[in-house]
């Protein structure tokens, strides 16, 4: 069964109820991603499992996509913010004790930081509709990471916090490559070739950090009946979670300003926390369940409905993405 969405010229007007939904959807995909590398990260190394989840993207890419006309600088700095940086991090600070559910919410720092990164380098605009609805998804997380804050060291939490700047980066650069490429640019493509960049640094750092020996006792365990849960895992995290979930975010990256786009990921720790309360028994207590109330009704209230919703124009249309 395939995925379609159509990319076409941007809109004028608010953003549409598709894309909305559009948006909604690949907030529940990263969400369960979470549960997905929880799951990956009791098989394989952390390092490791974040090179080969891009490794395995990243050779049939190479091999049967064209790559996409845009600037190298800007893929190559996708590449680093958000495949290298957010994931390397991320993984690392999960497997160190960052828990499940409290990781998929302190990584939706992106937002602010992606939307601050926006108005700086970008000059994009915030609405005081989206500075209110920003502000109150910003209060619901800081809400939850108060709450629970005794149950992560410290270390775990900034590192999860460098991974959300990853994240940021990688969504400044999509923009900008779409922003300076000559033409039409597919964005399935550009997701594609973003994943080539990371397997070289998340592969070395692995080799020389966790060694040769993890890597062949997780080959190993990889092909006994006890490495399926590993496996399937791994399948998560890269179809769904990178090549649905970031093709989406993508096109739709390219269709509105940053400020529109990412409070959307604030959604994440909503479905995450929930996930790991009903698989992995990390309960929210009522202070979590208010604020992820909140957080949702200030992506709704940051979402503009008027003209200065979308991102300029471009006549020529994009191709359809399947």
């Amino acid at each position: 069964m395939s995925i379609v969405f159509a990319v076409g010229t941007a809109h004028r007007g608010g953003v549409t109820v598709r894309d909305r939904l559009l948006a909604a959807f690949v907030a529940v995909l990263w969400g369960a991603n979470f549960l997905a590398v929880h799951i990956g990260l009791e098989h394989f190394p952390p390092l490791l499992l974040a090179g080969v989840r891009f490794l395995v993207i990243a050779l049939p890419t190479v091999a049967l996509v064209p790559r996409p006309r845009v600037p190298l600088r800007w893929l190559l700095l996708y590449g680093v913010g958000f495949g290298t940086v957010q994931f390397l991090f991320l993984f690392v600070a999960m497997d160190i004790g960052m828990p499940t559910g409290l990781a998929s919410l302190v990584l939706q720092a992106s937002a602010p930081f992606t939307v601050l990164l926006g108005a700086v380098f970008l000059r994009e605009r915030l609405s005081a509709r989206q500075g209110i609805g920003i502000g109150l998804a910003v209060a619901g997380l800081v809400a939850i990471a108060v709450s629970r804050a005794q149950e992560a060291a410290l270390l775990p939490v900034v590192l999860t916090l460098v991974g959300a700047l990853g994240w940021a980066v990688g969504n400044l650069a999509n923009r900008l490559a779409m922003r300076d490429a000559p033409g039409a640019v597919n964005p399935m493509h550009l997701v594609l070739w973003m994943s080539v960049v990371p397997p070289v640094p998340m592969l070395a750092a692995s080799w020389f950090a966790e060694g040769p020996a993890a890597w062949r006792d997780a080959a190993v365990a990889a092909v006994g009946p006890t490495g399926l849960p590993g496996l399937a895992a791994l399948a998560y995290i890269v179809l769904l979670g990178t090549l649905v979930g970031s093709g989406i975010w993508t096109a739709l990256m390219r269709r509105y300003t940053a400020g529109v786009v990412a409070p959307y990921s604030l959604l994440v720790p909503v479905v995450g926390i929930g996930l790991a309360a009903v698989v992995l028994g990390e309960r929210p207590g009522p202070i979590e369940l208010v604020a992820a109330a909140v957080i949702v009704g200030g992506v709704l209230l940051g979402t503009p409905h008027s003209r200065t919703a979308a991102a300029p124009a471009r006549p020529t249309p994009e191709p359809v993405v399947s």
